[in-house]
């Protein structure tokens, strides 16, 4: 029989590590840094996962997996085939991303079919029954249900059949399998517990082990290690056992040492240690380690020299049903090669990274885990840096160790693997395992899948499968078969660049797998370019046709720059895409960004022409700018291109292609001039295109100064300082080259001074600084004379400039101080070579400072001082300068002059005479005088030319001054009020003084540091007498610091009653402001009631307020005057107050008469009545009617006339007494709904949860012959009292009570809320509303419970103080309601006697019943 293809693989793969790519390894990235004390155990499992060492796998398992056979079975990924949406390419087509990471199919799927043919045929031919384990090495064996082990070679034919039926009945199905290092001897494991050893080479059996483990349990693993005469085993019962096999006088013996008993925690996976032939020298492999899992943890242990435990490791919190997962493998870290284990529980897996440092210490150490998004039922290596682990979907995941990205995605469901659930719970030998591990069982899958030599067999019901990992060619061909072109670019690319995952197949130096790789790009690309020309649409709309190439085009584009392969970009690919005009044209648009950012520096001339001709035909002028200062012309028609330019504005590429095509750095400038310098000579305002153009030619006239190319790079070292002599020789020419008669000298300068002058002068300064540092640094003399040159020429044009601006009319002041502030900055310079005659500073002061000329003032001051603030001062002579200064009032270029020398109260003069600046004075006088730095004697010249000039700054501002005075001149007061002429400017003074609220300057207010006089305070009440009477009365309630008597000598004075009032009261003579108030009532009254009042007059008080206004203000005030004053006052007193103003009141009345009176009367009597209703709280009732009574008005005629006043009276009264009545009912509502409420809590019956005490769990009846006190919460919990007193749940209160607390619901609070121990209301209660003491001594034969005193502990009391807040809002809300209820026949007497027979005052529109609103309770 031939070897297929897939057995080829078996045979030619290798466990072996290619130590040669250690080397290329880069040990920054593998650091691992040696610890000079070994870790222990216990710090190693306590290490915090921050704090882990980043853990890299490399790949060293580089296998021949060439074509494995014509039938297999190609299945594409799910990763990969999530990605064939073809909307989903185009958009990442569009933007070509090189950074998008491509894996492809990493994984070849394909069935062993001759096996796989055998497993059925066995079945059902020799009743070999279904396949139940697999393990490979050099050949493939599996085991079956019915106790047979069939041995496939590497051809996939049945080369033995070891064991039979019989023996299957006997011992069960094979449940495990194992084969040694060199391939002779197979262990097998069965469901009834043996364990048979067979030779390999000739079917032969060797031993039968039936005593090794405990009777009654299934092998779930057997294992060979790498010594062949030691093994170990896993049985159902979770022990570990090692097998130890000898031959002594030609007998075949197995021994048996348990290594882990299954009553310390069930053991259901082991995995040994197993090393390829050639790191058998390795240190680790003297000591046979092997990994057992455990349903809790993770066990290492060293066979030999002698067992012992190395490390343990707890999973932690994991689902029960979740299988544990262990899997070794050799891994090249820092050039050293070391094990590392791989184990998990559920999605994550953890690795063990073990190493033997020089001094021969064993170091196992947790390195960076690996956090998977499902539960994992099988985990392998297929090479040092790829996992694939498969999850209970069964789907496969390739993982990439290093980068902890997932590569593939695999559904192997089809595959229908096989599960060893039986075996994990025992059924052959009557299910006698925990439940646990069957819970692990149901998805244990340990002898289905099995990895060996960088392949993976997985066994199904009926077929085996293998999978193996693809080289890279293989990789990027199945993504050409499946026509993703830009998805294999981009894999092939990572491969190229070395960073592609998984990769097989690519050897030698760095160098040569990129040429390999390189070779493999170009052949896609031009199959990519053959299918874009063929599968373009060849009908329909254009925009679908540019769309196809705008999807691929820009990609080979890309491609071929990242490779530096420009010859096959505009060779063979442009070539053949030229022959499609849409696709020429998204060709020559895409190289447009590669130019731009200079990844395209050089393109042929075909090509070059092409794409100008093309832009400029689609009108993309900017795309043509741009690519023109980004290639090399000289392979173009200059004039052509440069015409085209012109003709397009195309002003950057214009003068690009001048200076790199041609070396002409003056032709731009003298085109730019030409557009330009006309409408300036005309004196017209520039377009938006031409101030653009004289932007354009100051940044280009500074770049060619400085060195710099434009629009970006340098000029030639060889050619700049000839670049600098041509264009300041072109600057500084008499006159252009087509200059008319009328044309003025100096043409050039003229206009960019026109233009812009701060502008030019800027480029002139930078080009100055540049210069000045080239001289410094240079060495030849040759570079000394070129910058020398550039010097002169410099000076050259400052000359100009000041000929020209100086001597014509046409210039600003700003455009001449802008050039003399350059001027004077140049030569504050310590390295100025610039020499400018001061007679010329002399003409610009003269200049600036005409008198004649009053327009531009501000303007020509603030050049002027920007002039002597850079260093100009010195080209002046001072005095001469602050003359003309004070005689154009350029005040601001004084206070620059009097400040440098120090004349600083001459500054002060300066602010006042200087209206724009006037209000700046008083933060400059109180900064000069507050800030260090300044001299006593200048601080007291300015501090006395400010009191000179108080009286001006007062005008000024006379909160500003007063805050400065409080600040700096407090002793000076008096003397100021004294320079002040105006009583007007010092009453506004004063009040700015006295004023707490007075705006100050920045800082701490400065009136809390002044206490003014009293003869100052009563000065101001004077003043507030004269000019504002109404605000005198504020003040004085304000102030406490003036003399009462000498206040109400100035308010008599001024005849400012209210004031006098309100002084006399405070004096203490209540009858005495009593006395003034009623005059001034009585006069105002008078005015009332008097007939004849001029015309004048009315319209006077018809404008302010009206004569019954001014009654009702001053009728107020006398009434709260005597409220406050009969407080203190007996009954005889008050009678004293309120009976003249009563009398006051009602006089008036009997004068007016007639109908026109009729509203002044009405409105006194209610004024009146507001008197009586006022007095009706101190003066006794009948005393008030005998007054009335008495007086004449009232004394005669009928009752009809009184009648009024006496029902006002008696309205009063009815309210008062049904306002009494009602909250006397309410209030008793209230207590007794709050009573009864509490009786029927207290008097509620409690039944208990259970029949026995809560803390001893005795029957609440321990004993007949004792008595017990009992105790019931409502919470339902019952205790003895002699328990609760030993659990300390209770507090005598001071009357002699004592109060307890269930203590189950107080412990319960405190182990969730700390010592919280009351809950809030309406969560239940943890005491009883009546705590109720139960004796259990019998009362008598009837048996009858005693019930002894109820009483309310705290949280009770607590309860009830919140129950009658909350139940008193919701009644007093049911005023109106229990009015109308309960009152509305009890009051059929109190008529209202406008509406006889309506029923009680209630009902009158009028009446309101003055309560306030329910408070809001907070529960």
């Amino acid at each position: 029989m031939s070897e297929s293809p897939d057995t080829r693989s078996l045979v030619s793969a290798s466990s072996q590590l290619n130590l040669m790519e250690i080397d290329t390894i880069d040990d920054k990235e593998f650091d691992i840094p040696q610890v000079d004390t070994p870790p222990t155990l216990e710090s190693i499992l306590n290490e915090p996962e921050d704090e882990e060492e980043p853990f890299i796998l490399e790949d060293t398992c580089l296998l021949n997996t060439e074509n494995i056979d014509a039938h297999s079975c190609e299945t594409s990924s799910l990763a990969s085939s999530d990605s064939g949406d073809r909307t989903h390419l185009k958009r990442k087509r569009k933007t070509v991303e090189l950074s998008t990471t491509v894996h492809g199919s990493v994984l070849r799927h394909s069935i062993l079919k001759g096996i796989s043919a055998q497993i059925v045929s066995a079945a059902d031919k020799v009743d070999a029954g279904l396949p139940t384990a697999v393990t490979v090495s050099g050949v493939i064996v599996v085991g079956t249900s019915h106790g047979l082990a069939l041995v496939f070679d590497l051809n996939q034919a049945l080369r033995l059949c070891l064991g039979s039926t019989a023996t299957g009945a006997e011992y069960g199905a094979v449940s495990a399998l194992s084969i040694n290092h060199d391939c002779t001897r197979l262990l097998c494991g069965f469901a009834k517990g043996h364990i048979t050893m067979w030779d390999l080479a000739n079917g032969k059996l060797l031993r039968t082990i039936t005593d090794a483990h405990p009777p009654g349990t299934a092998i779930l693993h057997v294992k060979f290690t790498d010594d062949p005469t030691l093994a170990v085993c896993n049985d159902s019962g979770g022990s570990v056992f090692e097998l130890s096999f000898r031959r002594l006088m030609g007998m075949r013996t197995c021994e048996s040492r348990c290594l882990f008993s299954g009553s310390k925690g069930e053991v259901c996976n082991v995995e040994p240690l197993l090393t390829a032939p050639d790191l058998k020298d390795h240190p680790i492999t003297q000591y046979s380690l092997l990994a057992m899992a455990s349903l809790t943890k993770i066990l290492v242990i060293g066979l030999k020299p002698s067992l012992k435990v190395w490390m343990t490791f707890p999973y932690g919190k994991t689902d029960p049903t979740s299988v544990p997962q262990l899997a070794w493998q050799f891994v090249p870290v820092q050039k050293v090669v070391n094990p590392v284990l791989a184990f998990c529980r559920g999605d994550t897996v953890h690795f063990l990274l073990v190493k033997k440092d020089e001094t021969g210490t064993i170091h196992v150490i947790k390195q960076r885990q690996l956090q998977l998004n499902c539960d994992i039922i099988s985990l392998n290596w297929i090479n040092s840096r790829t996992l694939v682990v498969m999850d209970s979907g069964e789907k496969l995941r390739v993982v990439d160790r290093p980068s902890q990205e997932e590569l593939e995605s695999l559904d192997v469901a089809e595959v229908q693997l096989v599960y060893n659930s039986s075996h994990f719970k025992s059924l052959a030998t009557g299910g006698n395992v925990s439940q646990a591990l069957a819970l692990v069982g149901e998805k244990a899958c340990y002898q289905s899948v099995c990895s060996y030599a960088g392949q993976m067999v997985l066994l199904g019901t009926k077929s085996a499968h293998i999978l193996t990992l693809r080289n890279w060619r293989e990789r990027v061909d199945c993504l050409l078969k499946q026509e993703r072109f830009v998805e294999a670019l981009s894999l092939a690319w990572s491969f190229h660049e070395g960073t592609a995952k998984a990769v097989l197949g690519l050897f030698g130096d760095p160098a040569k797998r990129k040429g390999v790789v390189a070779d493999k790009m170009i052949e896609i690309l031009f199959q990519y370019v053959e299918r874009s020309v063929k599968k373009c649409p060849e009908h329909g709309k254009i925009q679908v046709m540019e769309q196809h190439f705008q999807d691929m085009v820009p990609v080979m584009v890309d491609y071929c720059l990242q490779l530096q392969r420009t010859d096959l970009l505009f060779n063979q690919l442009y070539t053949r895409l030229v022959e499609n005009c849409v696709a020429r044209g998204v060709f020559l648009e895409s190289l447009e960004p590669y130019i731009v950012s200079e990844r395209l520096g050089c393109v042929t001339a075909p090509v070059m022409r092409d794409l100008l001709t093309h832009l400029q035909d689609n009108n993309m002028m900017d795309s043509v700018e741009n690519c023109l200062i980004h290639l090399d012309i000289t392979s173009l028609d200059i004039q052509q291109v440069v015409q085209m330019c012109w003709d397009n504005r195309l002003y950057d590429a214009m003068i690009y292609v001048f200076n790199r095509g041609m070396n002409d750095y003056i032709t731009p400038m003298e085109k730019l001039f030409q557009v330009i310098g006309p409408p300036l000579r005309e004196g017209r305002a520039l377009t938006d295109e031409q101030v653009v153009m004289g932007n354009k030619l100051l940044v280009y006239i500074s770049c060619s100064l400085a060195g710099r190319a434009y629009p970006l790079g340098d000029i030639p070292e060889d050619l700049v300082s000839q670049v600098k002599n041509q264009v300041f020789e072109f600057l500084i020419r008499l006159h252009s080259a087509e200059a008319g008669q009328e044309e003025e000298l100096y043409p050039y300068i003229r206009t960019l001074v026109h233009f812009d002058t701060p502008e030019f002068l800027n480029v002139l300064a930078l080009v100055s600084t540049s210069l000045q540092t080239q001289l410094v640094s240079q060495h030849t003399l040759e570079d000394f004379k070129n910058d020398k040159q550039a010097l002169e020429y410099q000076q050259r044009i400052v000359d100009i400039l000041l000929k020209v601006m100086v001597e014509n009319s046409d210039f600003t002041p700003s455009q001449v101080g802008c050039l003399f502030t350059f001027l004077a900055r140049q030569l504050a310079k310590p390295d100025n070579t610039l020499f400018v005659n001061r007679k010329l500073f002399d003409q610009v002061l003269e200049f600036l400072c005409s008198p004649d000329d009053d327009t531009r003032h501000t303007e020509r001051q603030q050049v002027l001082l920007e002039l002597l603030q850079v260093g100009g001062v010195i080209q002046f002579d001072e005095g001469r300068l602050l003359g003309l200064a004070e005689k154009a009032e350029f005040y601001q270029i004084c206070e620059f002059l009097y400040e440098q020398n120090h004349l600083y109260d001459k500054i002060l003069d300066c602010y006042l005479r200087d209206p724009l600046r006037k209000e700046e004075i008083f933060n400059y006088i109180h900064n000069l005088l507050s800030m260090p730095g300044y001299s006593s004697e200048e601080k007291h010249c300015v501090w006395e030319k400010a009191l000179l000039h108080i009286a001006e700054l007062v005008t000024l501002d006379p909160a500003k001054s007063a805050d400065l005075v409080a600040m700096h001149f407090a002793e000076e007061v008096r003397p100021i009020i004294t320079r002040l002429q105006d009583d007007h400017l010092v009453f506004q003074f004063l009040r700015c003084l006295l004023d707490q609220s007075a705006t100050s300057m920045e800082g701490p207010h400065p009136q809390a540091l002044l206490r003014l006089s009293p003869d100052l305070h009563e000065l101001h009440i004077g003043l507030l007498c004269r000019f504002t009477p109404r605000q005198l009365t504020d003040f004085l309630k304000a102030s406490q610091d003036y003399r009462l008597e000498e206040a109400v000598q100035i308010t008599e004075q001024y005849q400012v009653h209210e004031a006098t009032s309100y002084l006399l009261e405070k004096k203490g003579d209540s009858h005495g402001a009593f006395q003034v108030l009623l005059k001034t009532l009585k006069d105002k009254l008078s005015a009332v009631t008097s007939e004849k009042r001029s015309e004048e007059e009315g319209e006077t008080e018809r404008e302010e307020e009206s004569p019954l206004q001014r009654v009702e203000g001053s009728l107020g005030d006398i009434i709260a005057l005597c409220h406050r004053s009969s407080q203190s006052l007996n009954q005889e007193q008050r009678g004293v107050l309120w009976f003249p103003l009563l009398e006051a009141m009602m006089s008036p009345q009997k004068l007016l008469k007639g109908p026109d009176t009729r509203t002044t009367s009405e409105v006194l009597k209610e004024l009146t009545m507001k008197v009586l209703n006022s007095m009706s709280s101190f003066i006794p009732l009948p005393a008030i009617i005998q007054r009335i009574l008495q007086d004449p008005v009232y004394g005669k005629g009928k009752l009809a006339e009184i009648q009024g006043l006496i029902l006002g009276m008696l309205e009063t009264f009815n309210y008062e007494q049904t306002l009494l009545e009602t909250t006397t009912s309410l209030l008793n509502h209230d207590l007794h709904w709050s009573l009864s409420h509490l009786r029927a809590a207290v008097s509620r019956g409690l039944h208990p949860r259970q029949d026995h005490c809560n803390i001893c769990l005795q029957q609440y009846r321990r004993r007949q012959d004792s008595p017990d006190d009992i105790i019931i919460f409502s919470c339902g919990h019952l205790y003895h009292c002699q328990c609760l007193q030993r659990k300390g749940s209770g507090h005598a209160e001071p009357r002699l009570l004592q109060v307890w607390s269930c203590y189950k619901c107080i412990s319960s609070q405190r182990g969730r809320g700390g010592n919280r121990v009351t809950t809030e209301t309406g969560r239940g209660r943890s005491t009883s509303l009546a705590q109720t003491n139960v004796m259990s001594r019998e009362a008598g034969e009837d048996g009858k419970k005693v019930f002894a005193e109820t009483t309310l502990d705290p949280q009770q009391s607590q309860s009830w103080d919140q129950l009658r807040c909350l139940y008193r809002g919701p009644s007093r809300l049911a005023i109106l309601s229990e009015i109308s209820h309960c009152h509305g026949n009890e009051k059929a007497g109190l008529l209202n006697p406008s509406q006889p027979g309506t029923g009680s005052i209630f009902h009158s529109e009028n009446f309101q019943l003055k309560l306030s609103p329910p408070p809001s309770v907070e529960e």
